[in-house]
């Protein structure tokens, strides 16, 4: 939740507000969205295998950093498709091109991760 008066400085009860929060979504994007179970089932099985693929520690973190976008850019979909939905389910063209966008943004990150995956471990295969 935003700040309703100012900058406040940050105390520690207010950071555990902010993960409390964090959590609450990401408790709701896995009750509510089967992609976002989709992606994080990927991540538990690929995750490690970038961990053990990966040569160095930046490999490392282009593997598994790549996969962790694509799980954020869903969430951020999610949420739009939320915001929309509360306003009601019949069809607007904005609504629909806000969603398509939405999408294809998580549609560009999937393509990273292969990309990222190709370039970091195919010229170990050829």
């Amino acid at each position: 939740m935003a700040d309703t008066t100012g900058h406040l400085p940050r105390h520690p009860a207010r950071i555990f507000k902010a993960a409390k929060w964090s959590m609450q979504g990401l408790h709701a994007a896995w009750l509510h969205e089967s992609s976002f179970r989709l992606e994080v089932y990927l991540f538990v099985v690929l995750a490690p295998l970038g961990w053990w693929l990966g040569q160095t520690p930046v490999e490392r973190v282009l593997l598994i950093g790549s996969m962790l976008l694509v799980m954020s850019i869903e969430l951020l979909n999610s949420s739009i498709e939320a915001v929309i939905e509360r306003y009601g389910a019949e069809f607007h063209e904005l609504a629909g091109r806000a969603k398509d966008m939405g999408s294809a943004a998580v549609f560009v990150l999937m393509i990273n991760v292969v990309l990222v995956w190709a370039a970091i471990l195919l010229p170990r295969v050829l």
